[in-house]
C-alpha cells in the first residue's frame, strides 16, 4: 500500500472532522504532503474549511528562528491570518489565541524525543483546548527512531520546557500515538482525533515513497541527524563539545580542540555499542575551525540507542581525557545538562566515573513500566 501521511489520509478520509470548522493549524514548513506541499497551504486551499490561526513551535511556523530564539506573533504575508508564537511571549497558547477557533489541527515533524520541544507545545495545546472545550486533530508523521525506547524517566522536579512529560528521554511515539497518550496520561476529556498514516509500519529507515524531507529544525536537515540528536545532545550542556551544528553533519559528528579522532574512534568501537560505528572525520565547524572530530554512523536503526550511546561517548571521552575537560570546560552548564535528561542521576553517576552499562541499567526497570501505557496508545505494527 502507498505511504500517505496523516495530512493525506485526513483530507481524503476525515474532511467532515473539519468542514464548516473555524480551524487553527500547529505547524510548520517541514509538514508537507506526499507531493511536498505544506499541510497549511492543503487547508488554505479547501473552500469547505475556514483556516483561521497558524501557530509556530519553536523555530516558528516559518521555521526562521534558531535553537533558543524566541520569536513575535505576525500575521501571514498572503493569507493575513495570525501567525502566534509559541516560542516567544509565551510558550503556552492562551485563550484568546483559541477564542475563535472549533478544532486545532496539529501537524508537526517531530523526533519522539522528550528534549526536543514540539511534544511540550503538543502538550499545552491539548491542556488549553481541554479546558475550553475544543477538539484536536493530529496529522500523523513518522519518526526517526519509532521502535526505540531509551534513556531515563524524568524526575518531577526537574520538569522544564525541554522536559515537559513524564516519559523516557527517547520515547519512541509519532506525534499522534504521544496525543493519545498525553490524554490518558493527564486525564484529558477533550475529543482528540488521529488521522493515522496509510501504508506506514514502525519503520526507522525511510520509504522511497515517502515525501521529501524538510528540516523541522535548523539542526535537524536530515533524516540521520534525528537518528542521533540525543546521541550527541549532550554538546548542547557541555561546551568543549562541537556537535556540527550548522554544517550539513549536525547531531552526526563531535570534536574538541584537543582530542584525538582515531584514539577516540577506536575508543568508542571497542565498546561494540548497539547499532552504531565511529569513524575519524575532519570537518569544518560553523565557525571556520577545522577539527578532526568523529562521525557517528547507525548501521542498524531498530536496535540502536542513542542515549546510551551518548552516555558511552561522555564516558570515554572522560576516560581518555579527564574529568576537567568535559565539565569544567568555560561556559559548560552542568545545570542545562540535568535538564535535558530530566534528572541529575545521570550527571552524577558520570561524574562518579560509573560504566556506561551501570548507568544504563538504573534505568531499565522504569522503562519496562512505561513500556505498558506506551502500549496502550501505539497505532502502528512493527515493520
Amino acid at each position: 500500500m502507498r505511504f500517505l501521511p496523516g495530512i493525506d489520509v485526513l483530507l481524503s478520509q476525515h474532511r467532515h472532522w473539519l468542514k464548516g470548522r473555524r480551524l487553527g493549524l500547529v505547524s510548520h514548513l517541514a509538514a508537507v504532503d506526499a507531493r511536498g506541499m505544506t499541510a497549511a497551504e492543503r487547508l488554505w486551499r479547501e473552500r469547505a474549511f475556514k483556516l483561521t490561526a497558524l501557530f509556530g513551535p519553536e523555530h516558528g511556523f516559518f521555521g526562521l528562528g534558531g535553537a533558543g530564539e524566541t520569536l513575535g506573533h505576525g500575521r501571514h504575508p498572503d493569507w493575513k491570518i495570525p501567525v502566534y508564537s509559541l516560542y516567544g511571549p509565551t510558550r503556552r497558547p492562551t485563550p484568546a489565541m483559541f477564542k475563535n477557533l472549533d478544532v486545532i489541527v496539529v501537524d508537526l515533524q517531530d523526533l519522539g524525543a522528550r528534549c526536543y520541544t514540539y511534544v511540550a507545545t503538543l502538550r499545552y495545546v491539548l491542556e488549553l483546548a481541554n479546558a475550553l472545550g475544543k477538539e484536536v486533530v493530529v496529522a500523523d508523521r513518522p519518526i526517526p527512531l519509532p521502535r526505540i525506547v531509551d534513556g531515563p524517566m524524568r524526575d518531577n522536579a526537574l520538569e522544564s520546557f525541554v522536559a515537559s512529560v513524564n516519559v523516557p528521554m527517547h520515547y519512541g511515539m509519532t506525534p499522534g500515538e504521544m496525543a493519545l497518550w498525553l490524554k490518558a496520561e493527564l486525564g484529558l476529556a477533550l475529543p482528540v482525533r488521529v488521522a493515522r498514516m496509510q501504508g506506514y509500519a514502525r519503520a526507522a529507515r525511510r520509504g522511497a515513497d515517502w515525501p521529501p524531507w524538510i528540516p523541522p529544525s535548523p539542526g535537524i536537515r536530515t533524516w540521520e541527524a534525528g537518528q542521533c540528536y540525543l546521541a550527541t545532545v549532550f554538546s548542547e550542556a557541555l561546551s568543549a563539545f562541537d556537535n556540527g551544528r550548522g554544517t550539513s553533519l549536525a547531531f552526526q559528528v563531535i570534536s574538541t580542540p584537543w582530542m584525538k579522532s582515531e584514539r577516540v574512534d577506536e575508543r568508542l568501537n571497542a565498546l561494540r555499542l548497539p547499532g552504531v560505528a565511529f569513524y575519524a572525520h575532519r570537518y569544518k565547524t560553523a565557525a571556520g575551525a577545522a577539527r578532526a572530530g568523529v562521525r557517528l554512523a547507525v548501521t542498524d536503526p531498530g536496535i540502536f540507542s542513542p542515549v546510551y550511546t551518548g552516555i558511552a561517548i561522555l564516558a570515554g571521552m572522560q576516560e581518555l581525557y579527564g574529568f576537567e575537560r568535559i565539565w569544567q570546560a568555560k561556559g559548560s552548564r552542568p545545570d542545562f545538562f540535568d535538564k535535558l535528561y530530566g534528572t541529575a542521576t545521570v550527571r552524577q553517576a558520570l561524574q562518579d566515573g560509573a560504566a556506561p552499562e551501570q548507568i544504563r541499567r538504573s534505568w531499565l526497570k522504569p522503562l519496562k513500566d512505561f513500556a505498558r501505557s506506551r502500549a496502550e496508545s501505539l497505532l502502528y505494527p512493527n515493520g
